[in-house]
């Protein structure tokens, strides 16, 4: 179990490299120290900050609630524990609007800590965002499927790319994500077998959520995976504290699982 043993931390070098291998790469979100320290005790390669605090901390029916400041916050705290993860955080709802404002946004999410940042969408603005981030050195975590930042466009949280047309377009603005110089790419509830041809078609690695087993790696927000969040859980996730008595052991359970492809099953995705 190599990938519990190193010292060094888990650079985006690194993430890419387990990707060429075809080694999956595990990810949970975190918000605070304490789950900081224990997911780089359980071998968890990177950490993602997510506007899901909006709805996890704050209680609110959205992420739009979020802004840079609260991110900043979480990611300062996030990083002051952490040893070895990777740390992504979430650019939040209207803080990316024009390259200008997602630069002066990121720079703060960078100072506080992260390693990376991450944003929604991949129609022809937000490529140019994420093409003027990488070409001033700031690593872009890009995000297709469904976007939880629009979620009162999309009308909910429906599972995004079933028909034909939509699907081929998410393969377009995945390429053109990854053209633009985004070096990981999140899928969030599509169909598994848009996450298999999507995952395939690109060289950069994809991490899903509700997007089929075959991604380069998977995400959950931790207290969904923990089975403390209110409301019925989505479709994609698996309470990893059944048969497990402590958390840190739930977090070990998932690490394993994601790694032996043991996770997630087909349950837990979505037909095209």
């Amino acid at each position: 179990m190599g990938y519990l043993q190193g010292e060094k931390p888990i650079s985006i070098s690194k993430l890419l490299s387990m990707h060429a291998e075809g080694e999956k790469i595990t990810m949970l979100t975190a918000y605070d120290s304490t789950m900081s320290a224990l997911l780089n005790r359980c071998g968890v390669e990177a950490i993602l900050i997510g506007d899901s605090l909006g709805n996890v901390i704050q209680g609110h029916s959205s992420t739009t609630h979020v802004t840079v400041e609260h991110v900043v916050y979480h990611t300062a705290c996030v990083a002051h524990a952490n040893t070895r993860a990777f740390l992504i955080a979430d650019l939040p709802f209207a803080s990316y609007g024009d390259p200008i404002q997602a630069l002066d946004s990121a720079a703060e999410l960078m100072r506080a800590g992260a390693d990376m940042v991450k944003l929604e969408g991949g129609g022809e603005w937000q490529v140019e965002v994420i093409r003027y981030l990488v070409e001033r050195s700031v690593p872009v975590c890009g995000h297709l499927g469904l976007l939880p930042q629009s979620v009162h466009v999309l009308g909910g949280y429906k599972v995004q790319g079933k028909s034909k047309d939509a699907a081929s377009l998410m393969l377009e603005q995945a390429l053109a994500c990854e053209e633009a110089g985004a070096q990981i790419l999140v899928l969030e509830a599509i169909p598994s077998s848009l996450g298999k041809n999507i995952t395939e078609s690109l060289s950069i690695p994809t991490i899903g959520i509700g997007a089929g087993p075959d991604c380069s790696g998977q995400v959950l927000v931790l207290q969904d995976m923990l089975g403390i969040s209110p409301g019925k859980p989505p479709k994609f996730v698996k309470n990893f504290m059944n048969g497990h008595t402590s958390v840190e052991d739930a977090v070990k359970a998932y690490v394993r699982e994601v790694k032996s492809c043991k996770f997630p099953e087909p349950e837990h995705g979505f037909a095209g």
